[in-house]
């Protein structure tokens, strides 16, 4: 099935889809099959790029156990159009994570180990390329 089309001076349709608003991988679980969201605060409304993004740049994708994104993205088929939306809500949530490590690293006792702020600089500039 062809994804939507693009009219001069419009933005492409987006494929709404229910989505959880929070990439942590330890609030979705995977039997083989089905992916089940257990995790409903920051759920609703959304689109599949930014959800594959929120997925893929969340800290929790990358810090202790990298998800090989590669892999993972390679599950979907994507238009050209969501290929380069996907790459720019990667680069913004990155940015986003940059800011909240940041912030948690000035912290008097941080929620992440020493480090993963400059990591995440690292992966945005990376993604920036």
């Amino acid at each position: 099935m062809a994804g939507p089309v693009a009219r001069p001076g419009r933005p492409a349709r987006r494929t709404g889809v229910f989505g959880a608003g929070d990439g942590n991988l330890a609030n979705h679980l995977w039997d083989g099959t089905r992916v089940r969201i257990v995790d409903f605060e920051d759920s609703g409304r959304s689109d599949r790029v930014f959800e594959l993004a929120e997925i893929t740049e969340h800290v929790g994708s990358w810090a202790e156990q990298p998800l090989d994104v590669r892999a993972f993205l390679g599950r979907f088929a994507l238009t050209a159009q969501e290929s380069a939306r996907l790459r720019d809500c990667r680069r913004l949530l990155a940015l986003v994570w940059l800011f909240l490590l940041s912030f948690d690293a000035a912290r008097e006792r941080p929620r992440n180990p020493p480090g993963t702020a400059e990591r995440q600089a690292r992966r945005l500039t990376a993604l920036l390329g």
